[in-house]
């Protein structure tokens, strides 16, 4: 059973790093904000999950399951709405491409000031 749970440890650490690899490359191959971004979040967050879940597996140890709980979530916490900010900025700056974006929900937002209050 030891060698069985050994052998999917390093399969899920095998995805997991391929994940992250090609989330860096995505981010350094796609050319717009919203593209890096997917390519930043996606890919990365489950490839975290799995090797955090191989970690799990290869240690089979309660203390580290419960210290990498807490990592996992803070990964799922905080990397959609890092995203969501870069993009936000992006989008105020002027380097996302309005004629790719098929819904503009932030074009009220973009014309009327921040302390206009509107």
């Amino acid at each position: 059973m030891d060698e069985i749970l050994d052998v999917a440890a390093l399969i899920l650490i095998l995805i997991g790093a391929l994940l992250c690899l090609t989330a860096a490359i995505g981010l350094l191959r796609f050319r717009d904000v919203p593209t890096r971004l997917h390519a930043a979040t996606k890919p990365q967050v489950l490839g975290l999950i799995l090797i955090c879940l191989a970690i799990a597996l290869s240690l089979r140890s309660w203390p580290v399951v419960a210290f990498l709980v807490p990592v996992v979530l803070f990964q799922l916490a905080t990397a959609p709405l890092s995203a969501h900010m870069v993009g936000r900025q992006a989008y105020r700056n002027g380097t996302i491409d309005e004629r790719s974006l098929l819904v503009d929900e932030l074009a009220d937002s973009k014309r009327t000031p921040p302390a206009a209050g509107g």
